[in-house]
């Protein structure tokens, strides 16, 4: 089986594939302190509660936009499993990423992974919305080559900022109100935060395609994208998988 890791600034997500098949999913808090003996210790635990025992483990895929935990995990794979993991990036990618960047090594690897699986699984052209602690846009062209993105405050991070620096606005659960005009301090909240991002997704997509000249599938993922692709207009799927299933075949290809 392989585990494909999926380190962000604010949560982790894990997949454990069997071939082609997802058994297992995962989303755990990132720690940016962790010690590859913590990182072991929490993996350990999640493998045993699902019966998979270490040795069932034959690679480990790795994306990762903490320096620090790369490491960590790195250690952890070895410690654990008994071999290193394959640290993503646009080099190891190798053919299934094609880009213009001059300098593809600054691409995040959650970015990359997220070409390669909106291009194998939706086809070129293709449009991507990771919602994370940046919200993240990626554009696949014509071509098949990542031509680029924006990156945004993520609505988690801009609800915080809004919460600290408010002191008379409470922190809110992140939900879609009922109403686009809130009834309520927290109602009031919640549109602008929620139909907010929405709003400045489809605004920003909708830039993209005037660039591009065309229109392309556009494809969410990320732990919030459920909550923003039922308010999105531009939003055509949602695919909580889709940074995985990049590692995975981005392992596939090196394997």
């Amino acid at each position: 089986m392989l585990l494909a890791v999926d380190v962000g600034n604010t949560q982790t997500a894990l997949g454990l594939y069997d071939g082609e098949e997802l058994r297992h999913m995962w989303r755990i808090a990132t720690t940016k302190t962790d010690t590859a003996d913590e990182l072991r210790v929490e993996l350990l635990a999640l493998l045993a509660a699902e019966g998979v025992v270490p040795k069932a483990v034959l690679g480990m895929a790795l994306a990762s936009v903490v320096p620090r935990l790369t490491a960590s995990w790195a250690e952890a794979c070895i410690s654990l499993f008994g071999h290193e993991p394959l640290v993503v990036t646009a080099q190891t990618a190798g053919p299934l990423f094609k880009t213009g960047y001059s300098n593809p090594a600054e691409i995040g690897a959650d970015r990359v992974a997220d070409a390669v699986a909106a291009l194998a699984l939706y086809g070129a052209p293709a449009v991507v919305v990771d919602f994370g602690t940046a919200t993240n846009i990626e554009v696949v062209d014509r071509r098949g080559f990542f031509i680029g993105g924006i990156i945004a405050p993520g609505m988690e991070t801009s609800a915080n900022a809004l919460f600290a620096h408010a002191a008379r606005l409470s922190a809110i659960d992140l939900a879609a109100p009922p109403h686009m005009v809130g009834q309520t301090t927290g109602e009031a909240m919640q549109a602008g935060i929620v139909f907010g991002e929405a709003a400045r997704v489809d605004g920003l997509v909708g830039r993209v395609f005037e660039e591009l000249g065309y229109e392309a599938p556009v494809i969410a993922t990320g732990g919030l994208a459920p909550i923003v692709a039922k308010a999105s207009k531009a939003i055509t799927c949602t695919n909580l998988e889709l940074t995985l299933v990049g590692l995975r075949l981005i392992w596939d290809g090196a394997n």
